[in-house]
């Protein structure tokens, strides 16, 4: 199996992950369904089936969280000496659509770790592809399912650098 990308931040967030579901919500959910099977007949009962459930979805998550972390490459981005280039880990200040100079913030890492909430975007992201090996200033043309984008790159920085 290949290896996958992931930040050491990233690689952090799911170790932390895996720890709360193993200690914490694994136990929880055990000892719902003793609680639950407790109550009697389990052909009728709701509360021990949804126990059930949400333990096939912890046990799943546990496994693929530890799938996902056996088969990383953890790349630490304080270590990356790439005089102000677009690269994987890079903390990256785009103005979106020139014109409109709407200032946007995106952190490249690993499909893994992505989250549109936390403005991290996966490396495989047709944007980040494009942004990959560009330097502050460069214009890039991006073609999306909604039309052509162009961006500006505004600021390139790593972890560790302010």
């Amino acid at each position: 199996m290949s290896q996958h990308p992931l930040t050491a931040q990233g690689a952090e967030r799911l170790r932390e992950e895996l720890t709360r579901l193993k200690k914490v919500e694994r136990p929880q959910v055990i000892e719902a369904i003793a609680e639950a099977r407790a109550h009697g007949d389990l052909k009728e009962n709701a509360e021990y089936h949804a126990a059930r459930e949400q333990q096939g979805f912890i046990e799943g998550r546990i496994k693929e969280l530890e799938s996902a972390l056996s088969h990383a490459r953890i790349i630490d981005t304080r270590t990356l000496n790439v005089q102000g280039k677009v690269v994987f880990g890079a903390h990256v200040t785009l103005l979106e659509d020139v014109d409109d100079a709407e200032e946007v913030y995106w952190q490249i890492v690993g499909d893994l770790e992505s989250s549109v909430e936390h403005r991290r975007m996966a490396i495989s992201a047709p944007v980040a592809r494009a942004l990959i090996g560009k330097e502050e200033g460069d214009v890039v043309e991006v073609q999306t399912p909604n039309g052509l984008r162009v961006y500006e790159i505004v600021e390139v920085r790593y972890d560790g650098q302010e």
